[in-house]
């Protein structure tokens, strides 16, 4: 089926072709929205995002995702995939000229237990056997950048020690990864107290000991939101050891503009400073359904709309 005509009696079953032409104005520059022009900064969708429109299968919600403006994805659990769909899903990508985001460096039972910061071997092992496969995903799927997040906080260890027990694991990883051009890149999280890397200036200084173009920040500013606030100062504080950026409106963890962020304002803030990465679309949809697909598709074109 041609693409065209595949969107287009995706929306029609749902009744939104009409409203979703109207509220996207033709993309404001007179294209039809199946072949809308891509965005200023390079959103990444990942799997499910437009499962009612596209259909439950990745490949097929990827190539809608690039006929809307979209040029790439990220895929938290690529790891966990066959070789054949890697594979299928990289060589989709190279064909649509698309960009794959970050995959999740797939640890036994990580993060729910201590981990790398405990200084155990048979952590540090499991480590450095889980990067040594990641570099074959990553050539199965073209990516460039790889999450890593170090664990637990230890109790019975102080802190600094806990961190130096953290960055001798992470140089052992970026010694992989480094001949092979990729990157990890280290996520602050906010779910729970019990995490050991929580704030961007934390991770900034572990970047910097570790010294290495393989080991840079994930800056998911759902997370820092909630943990630091004060977004687009924080990103310029540690804007030089940023590899990759998330996003989700606080409260809900849903698209721009459900929240409290003025992502309008991060967005271009971000574009102005030159980076040229992907922005991971780590988060849900205020709304169910097609609907709330539309809205999140319009919810990017709002918070997209400056210039260059």
């Amino acid at each position: 089926m041609q693409r065209r005509k595949f969107v287009q009696q995706s929306l029609l079953a749902g009744g939104s072709l009409l409203a979703f032409t109207e509220t996207m104005g033709n993309n404001k520059q007179g294209i039809p929205f199946e072949d809308a022009p891509p965005f200023h900064c390079n959103y990444g969708i990942h799997d499910g995002m437009f499962k009612n429109l596209a259909g439950d299968d990745f490949i097929d919600q990827i190539k809608f995702a690039h006929s809307v403006g979209f040029r790439a994805i990220e895929d938290n659990g690529m790891m966990k995939r066959t070789p054949e769909q890697q594979k299928k899903i990289g060589d989709t990508l190279a064909q649509l000229g698309m960009s794959m985001g970050v995959f999740v460096l797939v640890f036994d039972d990580w993060p729910l237990q201590t981990s790398l910061t405990g200084g155990k071997k048979e952590w540090r092992d499991k480590f450095v056997a889980y990067c040594k496969d990641a570099v074959e995903v990553a050539k199965r799927c073209h990516a460039k950048w790889i999450t890593v997040v170090p664990g637990n906080y230890e109790r019975s260890l102080p802190e600094g020690i806990q961190t130096a027990n953290v960055i001798q694991s992470l140089r052992l990883g970026a010694e992989i990864f480094e001949p092979n051009g990729l990157v990890m890149v280290l996520e602050p999280l906010s779910d729970t107290p019990d995490l050991f890397l929580r704030h961007s200036d934390q991770t900034y200084a572990m970047c910097k000991a570790i010294n290495s173009p393989s080991c840079k920040i994930l800056f998911d500013m759902y997370h820092m939101q909630r943990n630091e606030g004060n977004m687009i100062k924080n990103i310029d504080l540690v804007y030089d050891e940023i590899g990759y950026f998330q996003i989700g409106d606080n409260p809900g963890r849903k698209e721009p503009g459900t929240g409290e962020m003025n992502y309008q304002n991060i967005f271009k803030h971000i574009y102005k400073k030159g980076y040229k990465g992907v922005l991971g679309m780590e988060h849900g949809t205020a709304k169910p359904g097609k609907e709330g697909e539309l809205a999140l598709i319009k919810a990017y074109r709002d918070a997209d709309t400056f210039t260059d």
